[in-house]
């Protein structure tokens, strides 16, 4: 049911509505920001797939940074969801879901050229992001040694490379 985990389109006006920094209301889901009912998980679908159909229907307020980490995975209501994954991005950059420290970060990286050619005030943001969690890997002894730095200094290069080919 892959079909079912494409991101929804946006207008730039309703960019500029919903995601004025803290300016957007929480309450619905994402099914009622994007209008769409995608309908009940089946048997067959995969975990993910019921994840994802669950989670469609959490109010914002409630999804978890592992319920951001996921969703923006799979690039489902990036829109929506980018501005609250960047509130957790700004306090705490290795924002960790159930992989690993930085698993957040290194999703929002991951995020397709498409959606960062059409976002370039949030592509800047969580390139300065990504660029100041490598300080802070470079500046710990701790970080340093272990093996996360090099999964977020891989993702940041991926991230610099595919948005500078978009710009």
């Amino acid at each position: 049911m892959a079909h079912r985990l494409n991101p929804t389109k946006q207008t730039q006006a309703d960019h500029e509505r919903r995601n004025k920094l803290g300016q957007f209301d929480r309450e619905p889901t994402l099914q009622q920001l994007d209008g769409k009912d995608w309908g009940e998980s089946q048997p067959d679908d995969s975990r993910l797939v019921r994840e994802c159909l669950r989670l469609r229907r959490v109010q914002l307020k409630n999804l978890t940074v592992e319920d951001l980490r996921l969703l923006i995975g799979q690039e489902i209501c990036t829109d929506h969801l980018l501005p609250l994954a960047l509130e957790i991005l700004r306090q705490n950059p290795f924002a960790e879901g159930d992989c690993y420290a930085g698993d957040l970060l290194v999703n929002v990286l991951g995020v397709s050229r498409d959606f960062w050619k059409q976002n370039s005030d949030w592509r800047m943001e969580v390139a300065s992001i990504g660029s100041r969690a490598l300080e802070l890997c470079d500046g710990s002894p701790e970080i340093a040694a272990d093996t996360i730095p090099k999964v977020i200094r891989q993702s940041m290069e991926d991230f610099l490379r595919k948005t500078q080919e978009s710009v």
